[in-house]
Order: structure tokens, then C-alpha cells, then sequence
């Protein structure tokens, strides 16, 4: 499987810049409301598409795995998939856009991102790299309307 490397910049319905700041779209890529992500993922072309959330249980497990499996590990894997870890995945910071009110919050605190994977009323679970405990979390209801960063697979 092949991860992209960066988080997505495409700019479709659905897609904010942090702040309004296209300066930060180029330094942590832009945020998706969770129908707007798999639209992004797909428009990279044929095969790519949003992780499930397995694909990323199996990502943070060759690194440690996420904070429920163990805070020690989750840590291992917080600064190794983090920008300039050994993982070369190099997850950012991108924070959030809370879907209520259009504010942005967590800009250098956390990297949230998508699953594909369909959650209960309107939600799906997604990961977030938290800074303040440096560890790799696994949320499991993400309000769907809230945008934060994507990342896209494709097998090969």
C-alpha cells in the first residue's frame, strides 16, 4: 500500500485553508469535511482513495500503534510517522475547523486525520497526533461536517 506523504492540497467544495491563509494550506495542507476528503482522494486519480481506519490501525501498529494499545508505544509512533520522523510519512500539525461555527483551533498542537470508515449519527473515527503528550490517538466520533487533513492510499 501507498501512502501519499504530505496532506492533501486540493481545493474543492468542502476544503479550507487554516485562518483563511493559503500560506498555511502550503505549510500543512488544506482541511476536509469527511465527504469533501474522499472527493479530494479520488481526484488524485484512479486507485487513490481515504484510508480505512484498519489501514491506519496498521500504519501506527508497525510503529507502535496508537494510544489505546499503550501510551509508551503511541509515542513511538507519535515521532515516528510526525514531520521528520524515521517513518517518512510526515504527518503535520494542521489543527481544525469546527463545523459550527467556521473557527479554526489546534494550529501546531494537533494533526487530525481521516478515515473512510463510516461511524455512527454523522460521525467516523480518525487519528490525532497530539503534541501536548506527543502520542498518536485514535478517535472514534469525528463530527463528519468538522474539516481537518487528509492523507490517500492507493495499492499498488
Amino acid at each position: 500500500m501507498r501512502w501519499t506523504t504530505v496532506n492533501l492540497n486540493i481545493d474543492i467544495a468542502g476544503s479550507y485553508c487554516y485562518d483563511n491563509s493559503e500560506a498555511h494550506c502550503r505549510r500543512f495542507g488544506r482541511l476536509y469535511t469527511w465527504e469533501a476528503a474522499q472527493k479530494a482522494c479520488e481526484a488524485l486519480g484512479r486507485g487513490w482513495r481515504l484510508p480505512a481506519d484498519d489501514e491506519w490501525r496498521q500504519l501506527a501498529a508497525q510503529y507502535g500503534g496508537v494510544s489505546a494499545d499503550s501510551e509508551a508505544k503511541s509515542k513511538t509512533a507519535y515521532k515516528a510517522l510526525l514531520d521528520g520522523g524515521d517513518s517518512g510519512f510526515n504527518a503535520v500539525l494542521g489543527g481544525n475547523r469546527d463545523s459550527k461555527d467556521g473557527t479554526y483551533a489546534r494550529l501546531d498542537a494537533h494533526g487530525f486525520y481521516w478515515t473512510s470508515t463510516d461511524g455512527v449519527a454523522g460521525t467516523a473515527p480518525f487519528y490525532n497526533f497530539g503534541k501536548g503528550g506527543q502520542m498518536l490517538h485514535r478517535q472514534s466520533e469525528g463530527e463528519k461536517s468538522m474539516a481537518i487533513s487528509v492523507r490517500c492510499v492507493r495499492h499498488p
